[in-house]
């Protein structure tokens, strides 16, 4: 087996300047850390964790907990995020996903207590308000995509799913839309009432009136379990006479649908009617023809900058928490014309 006297040995450094670098602590010059991680590389050294953790008593090691995350293609840049921050600052990762179970969940929270887990990262696929189920486990705990409901303690880092919704509303109203539609995601997601609400006010403060807004439902019920309504609800707007120009969808998910009605209708995008998406889910927001405008939710900076926080909280903890939210970028592309 590699020892840490076997890669000194190899870098030409001291055994202290290689547990420097091992542990990611300072006072090693970047020429001597590149020499010591070469030789780790080459000889193919492993840290020995546990003797690490009796010397720290510390583990170096953070827990995700998530819903669906874990096994959703289009969140997992969250997951993405907190791995690249762990590598590049020596942590280990443990991830749970607890599919939504109340005892599942604190039965990982039981679990990461007895690993001695420094601190958790309380993920979810969808924005939306949550109360952990820690049970009496107390462990340093930032939240992601989501909002602390009675544990107001919790910090978190969120999506800013107002900004982008207005900058989307924005952006129709400067290409000369004034008649939009809106198909609203689940009420029971916090992004997608934010986002509703985001619309709406926008829209209201440019002086557009209650008339020239078409606003319908897309889906409601248990998260999972849908009733969706976003085809008929897509045709029923876009039937009308008077119907909109343009069409703002909850979700970059709806747009396929609102693709689907406008086509069905011979109407033309975006010739005949310009829609914009929310999400940036790529494998849809690319596919569609033409390429969909929508917001981009920064999931992997959600992942990246929680991580940071939660190594900040360990470190120093604080009284009062903080809730920070993250710029949704704006992506134009071909869904939407002037009028």
């Amino acid at each position: 087996m590699v020892s840490i006297i076997d890669v000194a040995r190899a870098a030409g450094v001291s055994n202290k300047t290689v547990s420097r670098v091992v542990n990611g602590e300072p006072y090693v010059t970047p020429e001597m850390r590149e020499r010591v991680e070469r030789a780790i590389r080459d000889l193919g050294y492993v840290p020995n964790m546990a003797a690490r953790m009796i010397r720290s008593s510390r583990s170096q090691t953070f827990g995700i907990i998530t819903d669906y995350v874990s096994t959703t293609p289009y969140s997992g840049d969250i997951v993405r995020g907190i791995q690249d921050w762990a590598t590049a600052n020596g942590k280990t990762i443990l991830l749970a996903n607890t599919g939504g179970d109340p005892e599942r969940e604190l039965n990982i929270w039981n679990m990461f207590r007895s690993h001695q887990i420094e601190g958790v990262l309380y993920v979810t696929m969808y924005h939306r308000i949550v109360d952990p189920e820690a049970g009496d486990v107390d462990l340093p705990t930032v939240l992601i995509n989501c909002h602390p409901g009675s544990r107001v303690d919790l910090p978190s880092i969120e999506p800013d799913d107002t900004q982008g919704s207005r900058d989307l509303t924005r952006y129709l109203l400067a290409r000369g839309h004034r008649r939009i539609g809106y198909i609203r995601l689940n009420p029971i997601l916090l992004g997608g009432e934010q986002r509703y609400e985001a619309f709406r006010q926008t829209m209201a403060e440019a002086g557009v009136a209650e008339n020239d807004m078409t606003v319908r439902l897309g889906m409601e019920g248990p998260v999972g379990k849908e009733t969706n309504y976003v085809y008929s609800a897509a045709r029923d707007i876009l039937s009308g006479d008077d119907r909109p120009t343009a069409i703002m969808c909850g979700n970059d998910e709806m747009a396929i649908q609102v693709y689907l009605a406008a086509l069905h209708l011979g109407l033309r995008i975006p010739e005949d009617v310009s829609i914009a998406g929310f999400d940036d889910f790529q494998t849809l927001s690319l596919a569609l023809k033409p390429e969909l405008t929508t917001a981009a939710l920064p999931y992997y900076d959600l992942g990246f900058k929680g991580t940071e926080r939660l190594s900040q909280l360990i470190d120093t903890p604080v009284d009062s928490p903080s809730h920070v939210v993250v710029p949704c970028k704006l992506i134009e592309r071909g869904s939407v014309s002037s009028k």
